[in-house]
């Protein structure tokens, strides 16, 4: 059995959130520069800027985003490990130290009424998934509201079929238009229910930019529906080209025989996600 101290939490969870905040994956920037290379004119300029900037908030160490976002925290523990002491806590003291000693600001409200700010960015929205090994992983994931507020569920019904959810993504991207910050990459959850449904979404935005789903129906509908996005013609920052979208995810869940949930979850190009393993 493998102990792992809330202290060691606390420390990776402070460095996670200053560093997604601050540091685009390769994977991202790399598809930004060949998006790029396919425009002209202002859609082009764009791109160039959004690159520019993300280079620019990694060597100067400050956020690439002026929304910093609420966090989301997705954990593995291993059935090996022991933690002796609240993780949940840990995590939050994580995010607290993150958000206050990188200067990131301070975007959750305490109630969602009374819109009082905590001050320190917590808590954090926390997802915890019991695997086998003696590992710890973490994946800090900062939202911002601009990408979020864009998102939409829907419980469709079996006869809605593919071609339903296909109208679903594009009516919610195309009503999105540049509010999200485009070029977006689209998360989509298929299956469960109510709110596996909008998990399997924002869990296929932690997918590399680059990959496809291993099950084949998925793969053809993610590709059917980036082909689709791009023909909107929303293009970068909603001003018009090519690139709407920079990839489209999909994940699937069973689901029961007369539910079809569908859910949508809209990522701005600054997508921001950091991982440990412990």
């Amino acid at each position: 059995m493998k102990t792992i101290e809330p202290d060691v939490i606390t420390k990776e969870v402070k460095r996670l959130a200053i560093e997604a905040a601050t540091y685009l994956e390769k994977d991202v920037l790399d598809v930004l520069e060949c998006a790029k290379n396919k425009e002209c004119g202002l859609a082009k300029s764009i791109l160039e800027q959004i690159i520019e900037n993300d280079n620019l908030a990694a060597s100067e160490n400050v956020p690439m985003c002026q929304d910093t976002g609420i966090t989301i925290v997705f954990v593995e523990i291993g059935n090996e490990v022991y933690i002796p002491g609240d993780i949940y806590d840990a995590i939050n003291k994580g995010i607290s130290l993150g958000y206050t000693e990188g200067y990131l600001r301070k975007s959750v409200v305490k109630s969602p009424l009374n819109r009082m700010n905590t001050k320190d960015n917590t808590p954090a929205i926390v997802h915890i998934k019991h695997v086998l090994g003696d590992t710890l992983k973490i994946t800090v994931c900062p939202k911002g509201a601009g990408s979020e507020n864009m998102s939409r569920v829907k419980m469709l019904v079996p006869a809605d079929g593919i071609q339903g959810i296909k109208d679903f993504v594009l009516t919610t991207v195309k009503e999105a238009g540049g509010r999200p910050c485009p070029p977006l990459i689209v998360g989509v959850g298929i299956g469960g229910d109510l709110e596996k449904c909008a998990l399997l979404a924002k869990e296929s935005l932690l997918r590399p930019i680059d990959d496809e789903s291993s099950d084949l129906d998925a793969k053809s509908l993610e590709k059917e529906l980036f082909e689709e996005i791009n023909k909107l013609n929303i293009g970068p920052m909603g001003l018009g080209g090519k690139t709407t979208a920079l990839a489209v995810k999909v994940n699937l869940y069973p689901c029961h025989i007369a539910s079809l949930p569908v859910a949508v979850n809209i990522q701005c190009h600054a997508s921001r996600h950091k991982v440990v393993i412990l």
